[in-house]
Parts: structure tokens; sequence; C-alpha cells
């Protein structure tokens, strides 16, 4: 053994990049990357082999190339101050070869640092936009969108532009009933860069429905409304991805015991006694505050339910649904389906419930979606450059200024 291993050449001295291997070893997010570990050109094209893309189909250099420049229009249009976009180097935002990045952001020393920094950066960004256009479930989008409205057309009663929830003998008013008939691109981007999970974790709201009735108590006989036309269950609801920040459970069952027999006597549509059952229930309530949302701004309150719900594709659809063909895949791993066969997935939408009083809360303030978006901007923008090119940043702004 002694002899064998005297044997044994090695053409460099042994070397370990210790914070990209301990990123792999320990689970960090590529978005929490301040390099790569490439060598060349050659390391590159390697590197986006395996990413999921053939250089050697003539579509695929393209699709980078357009790619690289939504990033880099994303980049400058969400996160710079107009006149920034000059700090961005030239290699970086034209680059002859987009693949020449990833050598950049592979790249320390003096010279190289702000090429690194800023590759990194408009890689982060082009990661996004390869999930987003290969996200099979956005490629189906429409007919996603229309089986979750059909189902809740069911329950969902317009009369002389006042909508209603419905469904057997109940009928409760709605002051608001929004749709969100599907998430803008942009969106969808700057919520994956400034998710802790990037990538892995999926975005939940590309369609959802936001209800508003005038009081509490109607958010919470609206969930058993939905519950017995089984649009909500036990089984289909994502009960990691439940909120509710409006309802205390405890009181709410408290007050309702109280006021049932007032209720079930009511001959019109009890809506003052409603009122009378949200002031006590505001009264005896400690506040609510399971929201997991960092950018939630204080005071916002709702019910939100993520649903997951079974879509249907046919078979000659979803055969259409396979990758570009610049991607590279392994043709013996596809399988093949029946003629006839409905290929079924699960997509996930949300429900938001909330009161008129939570309702106005929002509209200003801290709670505004206004507010909540500056936040997810600052998160996405301190993530997507990172510290050191933040302060890199201000320090060239600082002497543009001086």
């Amino acid at each position: 053994m002694t002899e064998l291993h005297a044997s044994l050449k090695c053409a460099h001295k042994f070397s370990l990049n210790w914070g990209y291997l301990n990123a792999i070893a320990s689970g960090v997010s590529a978005i929490d990357l301040g390099a790569l570990a490439l060598r060349n050109l050659h390391d590159a094209r390697q590197f986006v082999l395996e990413y999921g893309f053939d250089l050697e189909q003539p579509a695929a250099p393209a699709v980078i190339a357009r790619a690289h420049r939504e990033a880099v229009a994303f980049i400058a249009c969400t996160f710079l101050e107009p006149g920034q976009e000059a700090l961005i180097p030239h290699e970086v935002r034209n680059p002859d070869d987009p693949l020449q990045l990833l050598v950049y952001a592979s790249r320390r020393g003096m010279h190289a640092d702000a090429l690194r920094m800023w590759s990194c950066a408009v890689l982060k960004v082009m990661h996004g936009i390869f999930y987003i256009d290969n996200n099979l479930k956005l490629r189906h989008f429409n007919t996603i969108r229309e089986q979750v409205f059909a189902s809740l057309d069911e329950v969902i009663r317009c009369e002389d532009g006042h909508y209603f929830l419905t469904h057997g003998d109940t009928c409760l008013p709605l002051l608001h009933f929004d749709r969100k008939n599907n998430k803008g691109r942009n969106s969808i981007l700057l919520k994956l860069l400034q998710k802790a999970a990037y990538l892995a974790a999926d975005v939940y709201d590309h369609l959802g429905v936001r209800m508003i009735f005038n009081t509490r108590f109607e958010c919470l006989l609206a969930l058993q409304t939905l519950q017995r036309a089984h649009l909500l269950s036990v089984t289909n609801v994502d009960s990691q991805r439940t909120r509710n920040t409006l309802l205390d459970m405890e009181a709410a069952k408290e007050v309702f015991c109280k006021y049932r027999p007032m209720l079930e006597r009511s001959e019109q549509y009890p809506a003052q006694l409603l009122l009378r059952m949200d002031d006590e229930l505001l009264a005896r309530s400690e506040q609510q505050t399971r929201s997991d949302n960092p950018h939630s701004g204080e005071g916002f309150s709702s019910i939100q339910v993520t649903v997951r719900k079974m879509i249907h594709l046919h078979a000659d659809d979803a055969g259409g649904s396979s990758l570009p063909i610049f991607a590279a895949q392994d043709a013996a791993a596809q399988e093949s389906v029946e003629p006839d066969y409905d290929v079924g997935f699960f997509f996930e939408y949300e429900i938001q419930l909330m009161d008129k009083a939570s309702h106005d809360l929002s509209l200003s303030g801290p709670a505004s979606h206004e507010a909540y978006k500056r936040r997810q901007v600052e998160t996405a923008r301190t993530r997507v450059f990172g510290r050191e090119l933040l302060r890199w940043m201000e320090s060239h702004d600082a002497a543009v200024m001086a």
C-alpha cells in the first residue's frame, strides 16, 4: 500500500473552498452565497449543463441571454435608484457571453470584487426567472384558474352589484369580494427572491380570493359555509400555511354560545346582533399573533387559508407540458400515460377572510399593502445584493456625491 501511495502524483496541491462546500453540506440557500466555485468557462459550461441547459441546442443561448437581460432590468427597476444602474459593471450588464458571469462570480481579489458581487446578484435573479419559465403549473395556469374559480363560483352569488356567500340555507352578505386572477411575473420573482428557502419554497398566492364581511363572526360563519360546501376540509387545507390573526377562537366560542338562542330567534338577518357580538368578542379576546410572515405589518388581521385543489388535465394537454427542448432531459425517464387518462396534480390557492374594521386598517399605515410591498422589496434587495455589495454601493454613491 505504501508503494501504491508513493506512485500517486497530484498535478496541484490539495485545496478546499470552505465557503462553497459548507453551503452544500449545511444547506445554505443559494441566494445567500457570496461567490461560486468555478475555475473557467469550461467549468461554467458543465455547470450550465447540469443546471438543465444543453448549449448544443440552438435555442439555449438565446434563452439564457433573454433571462440575463430581464434580470438586469428587474434589478435596475426594483432595487436601484435612478442613475444607479451605472454602478453595474459593463461586463455584467453587457457581457459577450452571459456564461462569463459564472466565472466572474467565482473570482476573488481587489480588482475582481465588483464583478463577482454584481455577477452574483444578476445570477440570483436569473435563477428565479428560470424557475418561473420552467414551472409546469404556471404553464397550465389558464386551466388551473378555470377549475379553481369554477368551484368558488358555486358559492358566490352576485345580485345588483352586491355579493353573497351562499350554500344551502346560509346567505352571508359580502362588503367586498376580490379575486386575484394571477400574480404578475415581477411579483412572483420578488416573492421568490425574498423567501428564506429561495426557490425550494413555492409561491402559494398565484390565485386567491378575499372576502370582506361586516363582522368577525360573519368570517367565522363563512368558514363553516365553505366547509359545508366542501371547498374547505381538514384534508385539503395546508395546515402549515393557515394564518389566523383575526379571531380568538376560545373567546369566539364563548360569545357565540351565549348569543346562539337570540340568533336562532332572529327572523331577519341579525346584522345588529352580530355587531354586538363582535364588541363583546373584542373585549374578551387576546391578540392573535400567529403570522409567520415577517413582512406583515402590525395590526394586520385576517384568516388566511391555503387550499389544495386537485387539478385535472387531459393527457393530451399534459403531454404538451414537457420542458423545452433546450433543457437537458433523460428521455428514458419520461413516463407515458394512457390516451384517455386525466393527469391530476394539486394546486394551492388562498382564501382570505376579513371584517370591515380590519380591512379599513389595512388601507393605510404599517398594515397597508403598499407598506407590505416596501418591506418585501427591501428584504429581497438585501438578499440579492448581500451586505458586501450594499456597502460597496454606499461607498461609491458617497464618492459620486463628494
